[in-house]
Formats: structure tokens, sequence, C-alpha cells
């Protein structure tokens, strides 16, 4: 057969067609020796849903294992082994995936696959590619052979180096292209790594290619090719900007990259032309609106006819994670007091020049220009603030800037071994070129300089009664949790997040502690009154923020219960009739008129979580995905004209703890609060 009869051959089939074809996905997570890669797991579920899919692509998904799944071989066979096995059963196209670490032999200038127990440096405890590419090629009748590598280092198999002579020299790699028809993808440049920045998400290429997958090209046509799916994974590769450039590779032999593959998701289905009924009777139009109702009624009691068509429409449109949340009293149901305008993901298990992103559990508000512009404090020693652009509240578009470290006045780093610093609530002062910080550690409260993060002045006074034992009564950890400044600088509020030991609770609603200090932006400020409040039943005090001069303000209550996850609720609190319980060593069994009066604003548990895909990542709340736990409170200056004109843009942010079961967030919403 001539190469001109072989490209024939194949261009004669417009598909790879799923039924004659086979696929493996080879994916190593679990490393002895290496860092391990959550991520990979989640590629083989992710990437094998989408290939079975029949809206997608369609590869049968049964006893005769056209499509394997090959979790962490522990050998060489193992990996290689199940590539033949496929190879021999694929009649028209195969398909071999591989995602794990992916390393360089130096003295052979070959990729390396790695294997659970392989170690750097040492390429007999790894799977060279060349043997890869041998069992593709060298195996079965398959037309189309294709492979795709989602490592680091990837591209080398396109470009592999080998020794001429006693010189390097670079030369076309035998990949894949003495078959009659190849197609190779790479997530990376032979020198540059792949990313996987979350581990509860696919990695950087796997993920934007099963989303385009299930997303499809709106502009596209009906059928996508490989390439199709390479170039617009790329593309959204390329809009992330990633710190390191990550550059996705391909190669196509006899366009097999230009063959139909999978099914445009983008595009409505096709339904099959309706015969138009002939003109009803006078009769049929008299009763047809009750066989409508009626025939409509009887589908969704016995699961036919109707719901089919209102799942596909459901899946397929999913609602969006933003509307109108719940209204907060039954006096008034018709009128919710919050909307939830979006949330973003996008600082999630994020770093800015290598300095990760996590534990934000303060948020204060720079500017309310076009784009909305914030500091957000980090709970985490050594301390640290980090400069965040919103974007707008009806369109979260969140970017991050270098850290500012918090530092001693001479900008020596504060005592490690001290555990100075818990850092959980953040004001900007008046003139926005310091800001006040309170850290549970201590507990204390500080100024810092904006530009540089170096104290200014000394420590706040904290009163005796709020502090830890033996001075004080209040809780292990549970003490300043949150700051608030009133407009005019004039008012300073800390919040404690629990009771005092001497106040305790009143039938599970404990009793919260607020100091509030007087002064000048800048200057002195010294302890003048407390007040207190009764939390929600088991919840705790998480964030101030003073919405005007005369003692209005919101307060974020938040739990968290294993298997149930966080619940968070915003109330907007008024001091003007509460009482001064300095002088008061214990609030237990003391007369409700004391306390602040406090109304709901918004239970974030009635917000929409919307529909499947509108929360990419789910959060640590099973029974709401949107819901995680949010620590930082920051609300803007009312709207002055359009939808929510008298309204508050208020914004949120979850602490994630450093741990890969919560997650950062964002969260934008519209409040309308008493005046």
């Amino acid at each position: 057969m001539t190469d001109s009869t072989r490209t024939s051959a194949v261009e004669s089939f417009g598909r790879i067609d799923p039924e004659r074809s086979a696929c493996v996905l080879i994916g190593v997570d679990d490393y002895s020796r290496l860092d391990p890669l959550r991520s990979v797991r989640l590629n083989l579920k992710e990437l094998r849903a989408a290939l079975t899919d029949p809206d997608i692509w369609g590869i049968p998904d049964d006893e005769r294992k056209r499509i394997r799944t090959v979790a962490n071989p522990a050998s060489p066979a193992e990996l290689v082994g199940p590539i033949r096995e496929a190879a021999a059963l694929a009649e028209d196209t195969l398909i071999v995936y591989y995602a794990g670490h992916g390393l360089i032999d130096r003295h052979e200038r070959q990729l390396l696959l790695t294997l659970p127990d392989s170690v750097e440096d040492q390429p007999d405890t790894c799977v060279r590619s060349g043997d890869v590419r041998r069992a593709i090629r060298d195996t079965g009748s398959a037309l189309r052979r294709v492979l795709i590598l989602d490592c680091c280092f990837s591209g080398h198999v396109l470009t592999e180096m080998t020794d001429g002579h006693g010189q390097d020299v670079q030369v076309a790699v035998s990949t894949l292209r003495d078959v009659e028809g190849a197609y190779v993808m790479t997530s990376a440049p032979r020198d540059r790594p792949s990313h996987a920045p979350d581990p509860k998400r696919c990695t950087l290429f796997t993920g934007a290619l099963v989303d385009v997958m299930r997303q499809g090209l709106p502009d596209g046509p009906e059928m996508l090719g490989l390439r199709d799916l390479f170039l617009e994974a790329r593309r959204r590769i390329h809009a992330l900007k990633p710190e390191v450039p990550q550059e996705p590779q391909d190669e196509d032999h006899n366009g097999v990259g230009g063959l139909d593959f999978v099914h445009n998701a983008a595009k409505e289905p096709r339904w099959p032309p309706q015969v138009p009924p002939p003109p009803p009777t006078r009769w049929q139009r008299l009763r047809t609106p009750v066989l409508s109702v009626t025939a409509g009624a009887l589908g969704v009691a016995l699961g036919l006819g109707i719901p089919p068509l209102v799942h596909w429409w459901h899946d397929t449109h999913p609602a969006a994670a933003a509307g109108p949340c719940a209204a907060p009293s039954a006096d008034d149901p018709a009128a919710p007091r919050a909307v939830l305008l979006d949330h973003s993901d996008a600082l999630n298990k994020q770093n800015v020049k290598y300095e990760d992103i996590y534990g934000l559990s303060a948020l204060a508000l720079v500017s309310q220009g076009k784009e909305v512009e914030a500091l957000a404090l980090a709970d985490n020693a050594p301390g640290r603030v980090w400069p965040v652009t919103l974007g707008s509240p009806f369109k979260l578009a969140l970017r991050a800037g270098t850290a500012v470290p918090l530092r001693r006045a001479d900008g020596t780093k504060f005592p490690i071994d001290g555990d100075w610093y818990d850092g959980e609530g953040m004001v900007i002062e008046k003139g926005g070129k310091t800001m006040l910080i309170s850290s549970e550690t201590g507990p204390a409260i500080r100024r810092f300089d904006i530009a540089t993060g170096h104290q200014v002045g000394k420590d706040f006074p904290i009163p005796k009664k709020l502090r830890y034992a033996p001075e004080g009564s209040a809780q292990t950890g549970r003490s300043i949790e949150s700051l608030a400044v009133t407009p005019d600088g004039r008012h300073l509020y800390a919040g404690w997040e629990g009771p005092l030991a001497d106040d305790g609770d009143t039938r599970g609603r404990g009793i919260i502690r607020i100091q509030r200090y007087t002064g000048t932006p800048g200057g002195a400020y010294t302890p003048d009154g407390q007040y207190a409040f009764l939390a929600e039943d088991g919840m705790y005090l998480s964030e101030l923020t003073a919405i005007d001069d005369n003692g209005g303000l919101l307060a974020l209550e938040r739990q968290y219960t294993a298997g149930l996850g966080s619940e968070i609720r915003i109330a907007q609190l008024s001091l003007t009739h509460a009482q001064d319980v300095t002088k008061l060593n214990s609030l237990w069994h003391q007369s409700a008129k004391i306390f602040a009066t406090d109304e709901l604003v918004v239970d974030m548990a009635t917000c929409p979580a919307g529909g499947p895909g509108a929360v990419a990542v789910p959060a640590s709340t099973p029974q709401h995905p949107l819901l995680d736990n949010v620590e930082g409170m920051a609300i803007g200056a009312p709207w002055k004209s359009g939808t929510y004109k008298g309204w508050h843009p208020l914004y949120l942010v979850s602490d994630d703890n450093d741990s890969e079961t919560q997650i950062t967030r964002f969260y934008s919403l519209a409040v309308k609060l008493r005046s």
C-alpha cells in the first residue's frame, strides 16, 4: 500500500468510531518517593465519564473492555500490558492517555513516565516513553493511534534528542508517524512543567480538555475533532495565565486531528421534525387545555413524558448560583433583604510569587471604583496581608498581588516561637495609610503601615476581663475574632468570638461581648464601653462591620458541625439602647433589656446554590455546595441608582484553613439594611 493509499484509507472514515475503538486511561497519583498528585485520580474519573457519555463520544463501557482505567500501575508491565491488550482490540482508533509525574533521562534524553515507586535520576524505576510508543505502534491493526500525555516535560516526546556521531542533534522523533494515522497531544513543552494547582480538581490540562468536551464550542461545528479540543483547551489555559507558563503541544499525521471525534455539546440537540396536525375541531379546541394539563400532571406523577424533558433542560441549562435569598422573617415574605450576586474560587489553592494563598479570615475595602480593591488578611503566621482586586460585585474577577508581610516597627520579624499571631480581624483607618489588625493569640490589637507592613506604635490596651486566664475569662482560641471601625473613625469595635467563661449562654445562645474603643484615626484609642448580644443557637461571632457612626453593626455568625458543614448568618445589630456591661462580672441570667437588638439579614443556606456544575468546586457543606467556612466580611457604599438603589454591596470570603477539604471562596451580595 502506498502512502497516498494509506491517507485516503484513513480519511475515508469521517469519524472516530467509538464502537470500534479502544481506550486506555493510565494515571499515577500515589507516590512513595515523589510528591503525590491527587488531581490525577480525578482526571481518570472525569475523562472516563466524558468519553463514555453517549452525548459526547460514547465508547461502550461494558464487558468488552473497550475502555480501561489503569490506576497506579506497580511495574512497567502493568503500565504497558493494558496498552497492548487495547491495541489488539481496536479496529478503528487506539487512544492512550497517561497522567502523572514526568521526568527526563539526562543521559538518553528521553521522557520517563513514572510509577508509584519511581525515583528521580533512576530511569530503571520508570517507564521510557519509547516503550510506550512501541506498544502503541507495533500492536494490533487499528487505523489510527492517539497518544495524550499530561505530565511535566511531556512535549519531550515530540522532539527527543539522540546522539549523532558524537554530537547532540535534534531530530524528528519517531513517535507514531509510521502508522497509517496518528495524533499526539501533550500538556506542556519539552522543558516546562504541567500544573495541578488544586488536589480537589483535575490538572490544568485535563481539566480544560474535559471542560471543552462537556461544554462544547458555541461557534463550532456539530462535531469536534481532537485538534478542536486541543486548541480550545490551550486557549483556556492561556486565559488563566499560570505564573509558570504552560504551553500544550500537539502533532498530527494524516489528518487524524481533524476527524470528527465528539459531539459539540454547545449545539442544541436536533429533534425530529414534527408533522403539523390537522386543524382541531370545535370539540377538540374546547377540550385541549384540559387534556394538556391532565397529561402534564399525569406525566409528572408517573415519571413519564414530561419529566425526561424537564431533567434534560435542567441538566443542560443549570440554574445559576445567584439570586434572591429567602426572606429572613415571616412578616415580610415577599421582600428578601439579600441577593446573591456572584461567587468565585479563582484564588483557591493559588499562590503569588510562590507564596500560597490560604487562611483568609478578614476583608477590608480599599477603593470602590470600576474595579473594587480590597485587602485580605491571612490568619497564619508569620502574618500576611494580600492586596486583592475583586472586580465588580455583579461579576467577580479576582486577582491577587504580592503579599505584604507583617513586621515589627524596625522591620524585623515577630518571633515565631512566641506564637504571636492568629490574625482574625482587620480594618483600614480613615486616610487609608494604616490598618488595625487583631490577633486571637494574646489577645492583641496592633496598628500597621499598609505600605510596609511595619507595626506603628504600641499594642492597644485589652481590658483585663477580656483576656485569657488567669487575668480574665476568655475562652482559649475564642477571643478577638472581629474588628469594625465607624465611618468617621471615632469608634473601634472589637468582637469576641465566643462567650467569656463567666458569661456562658442563655438556652444555647452564646452571650457575646463587644468592646468599644474611642479615639482618632492613626492616634490613640481607649476602651470606653462594652456591649453584648445573643448569638443564634450554637453560633459564634466571626466578623463585625460598622454601618453607621451610631452603633449600627453587621454581625457575621458562623458554626461548623462535622458531617453537616458550615452555617452562616448575617444579622443587623443596634447598640443604641444596649447597656454598657463593662462593670458586670457575669452576664448570665441578666435581663434581656441589656442586650443589643438584632435582626436577621440573610441566612446563607437560603441563597441559590445553582444547578449541576454551577458551583465548580463543592464546598465542605454537603447540603449546600456553595457554602463554606466564611470568616471575612466587608460592606460597600450604597448604590445611588439601578435595581438595588439604596442597597449595599457585601463581600464575603471563606477561610480554607490550609485544608484540602475546604475552599477559599469569595462571595458578593446585595443587602438591604434597616435605617
